[in-house]
């Protein structure tokens, strides 16, 4: 008898964003978010991979869906392991964002945008390193539900929630 997956809590990424630019001639076309250095990607307490890294480049290229109801994502971004000088990896992602009037918001820039709930931003998740005390990274699947953080005079953090998934 097979089991079904299960996640198991692996890490927190906090993603600081720039404002999109329209990516081509097309309104409601292709978008490139820019991602901003610093932010954070830690490891759950716990967790098998010990990770403590801040992002140093990287873009989000977002496509909306013909209706208007979702964004597909790509996303490759470059971090590096806190306390080091090469441990590099690649956090590779792509996913699917329900439009709702609170990511509106956000995504729009109102000034009445706020955090908002999780269950609207699911991502599968990859990576890739040459270091050796990251490579096991490689070697797992894992999947993320994220939301956005907004903080007044802070840029937009896009924060997931990203799990193992395992039997």
């Amino acid at each position: 008898m097979s089991s079904y997956p299960k996640l198991v809590p692996a890490f927190t990424a906090r993603v600081p964003i720039d404002a999109p630019t329209a990516v081509g001639s097309s309104k409601g076309g292709l978008n490139l978010v820019p991602i901003l250095t610093g932010g954070s990607f830690v490891s759950e307490p716990g967790y098998a991979v010990k990770v403590d890294a801040e992002f140093v480049h990287g873009a989000d290229l977002i496509r909306p869906d013909v209706d208007g109801k979702r964004l597909r994502l790509n996303v490759n971004a470059i971090l590096k392991q806190k306390g080091t000088e090469d441990a590099f990896f690649n956090y590779v992602y792509t996913g699917i964002i329900e439009i709702n009037g609170e990511i509106g918001k956000v995504l729009t820039g109102a000034a009445d945008a706020a955090t908002t709930s999780q269950g609207n931003a699911f991502t599968h998740v990859s990576f890739e390193t040459g270091h050796p005390a990251l490579k096991e990274l490689e070697n797992r699947l894992y999947v993320a539900a994220g939301r956005f953080v907004v903080e007044q005079g802070q840029p937009v953090i896009v924060e997931y929630k990203i799990s193992e998934v395992t039997v």
